[in-house]
């Protein structure tokens, strides 16, 4: 699937610096940021995700590097009479290094977040996408939904 030896895992608190490093860099280099509050976004994050348990991030490794990352929403749904228990989740910022795209390791970071949602029984996962990278999502198996409806908030 890939032409390099990637490892995708479940991102620990270790991992908080390359996931913020990530995040940072999709905001200055593909976004146009012009912060320099790196540090403080770092301690941000850190703090985020210590208060946001039902938000799973895995990372991709090369070469002992992150270079990319996926996180897993799981978000409770309202029970009804014959399920007390469900859940959804979604797909939120998948991002791979730009020179480490195309190589399979979005692939890799996919299969992770489904297998996850799979062992953990979620209803359905969804993924809001940038119009680059719908390709992506439908050649590792998603689709448009006619049921899904969706509606920014300032409209």
């Amino acid at each position: 699937m890939t032409d390099l030896d990637v490892t995708v895992r479940p991102a620990s608190d270790a991992d908080v610096p390359a996931l913020a490093g990530l995040r940072w860099r999709r905001a200055t280099q593909e976004r146009g940021y012009q912060g320099d509050n790196l540090d403080e976004f770092v301690s941000a994050l850190a703090d985020w995700m210590r208060g946001h348990p039902e938000h799973r991030a895995f990372v991709a490794e090369a070469s002992g590097e992150v270079v990319g990352m996926a996180w897993l929403a799981i978000l409770d749904r309202v029970p009804t009479a014959n399920k007390y228990c469900r859940r959804g989740g979604d797909v939120q910022s998948v991002f791979v290094v730009p020179e480490m795209r195309d190589r399979g390791v979005g692939a890799l970071l996919m299969k992770a977040v489904l297998d996850e949602s799979r062992r953990l029984e979620l209803e359905h996962v969804t993924v809001h996408s940038s119009p680059r990278a719908v390709p992506f999502y439908v050649r590792n198996g998603w689709e448009h939904d006619p049921e899904w409806l969706s509606r920014g908030s300032g409209r």
